[in-house]
């Protein structure tokens, strides 16, 4: 037995090297390719055909994250804090929505892009634009946001709602003065973390956004773009170099997203325990 889980040990040394090579790989051929084209004409410039800018990308990414978190957190947060202190994990009801997350989690993007344009493309007649690929991004994120809010609040020690309650607290005011600033690190990270599958989505924006590169949004209801979709359009016409650039600034954008998620989780968790 001892040499089968000493063969284990080196297996999972072996997995753990091949994945860390892979990412190291991805992360050096984009920079490689990529770093020397970015500029500052490039980021802010004005859009020419010949001459295109990653700027409409910026603006239209910002506005999608902003329009997916509204919607996706507020309802997320409340369906988690309903799991987990209201149902107390019983009842077909309760099971019913486990498996509706659950299968939501699983599907594929591309099912979502296809949902968010029969409804908002069509039935709505918004046709393409930020708002509806905002809508659909929301929901798309929605299951991890429930899912991981409701493991942040379920994380929270027991004792912590008895004594509230000793003291002669309501539910509603446990939850929201003892159980959520608890569980506020665990929430910020799945947010910036379902930020981050935001920014670095395409399939989902091809069919409700328009993939319209060379303007900034004049309103909700108009076309765009995002990063993922400029690096899929630079590459498909002929902009190897704005398409190599755009990869940079889209893999910045997102190491930085996750090591916020790092730094405001042990922030928000050092804070707490003072607080206690």
């Amino acid at each position: 037995m001892r040499k089968f889980y000493s063969a284990l040990k080196i297996v999972c040394y072996v997995a753990l090297g091949v994945s860390l090579t892979a990412l190291a790989a991805i992360v050096v051929n984009v920079l490689v390719n990529g770093a020397g084209k970015l500029s500052f004409r490039l980021l802010f410039g004005q859009y020419k055909s010949a001459s295109p800018t990653v700027f409409p990308a910026l603006v239209g990414t910002l506005q999608l994250v902003l329009i997916a978190i509204l919607i996706a957190v507020p309802v997320g947060t409340g369906c988690a804090i309903f799991l987990a202190e209201y149902t107390n994990n019983k009842g077909k009801f309760v099971k019913a929505i486990r498996i509706a997350t659950e299968t939501l989690a699983g599907i594929p993007s591309i099912v979502y892009g296809l949902f968010g344009y029969l409804i908002f493309v069509v039935a709505f007649g918004w046709g393409y634009s930020m708002l509806g690929g905002g809508i659909t991004l929301a929901i798309m994120i929605l299951p991890t946001v429930v899912r991981s809010t409701e493991e942040s609040l379920l994380a929270v020690q027991s004792g912590l709602r008895e004594g509230a309650y000793a003291l002669g607290a309501s539910k509603v005011r446990t939850i929201f003065k003892i159980v959520l600033p608890s569980a506020a690190s665990g929430v910020v990270t799945a947010i910036i973390l379902s930020i981050g599958r935001v920014v670095s989505e395409s399939a989902v924006l091809i069919l409700t956004v328009g993939m319209v590169v060379n303007k900034v949004p004049e309103t909700l209801l108009s076309p765009g773009t995002s990063l993922a979709l400029d690096i899929y359009y630079f590459a498909s016409h002929g902009y190897p170099n704005e398409a190599a650039a755009t990869a940079v600034v889209l893999l910045i954008f997102v190491i930085c997203l996750n090591l916020l998620a790092s730094g405001a989780g042990k922030l928000i968790k050092r804070k707490t325990g003072e607080a206690k």
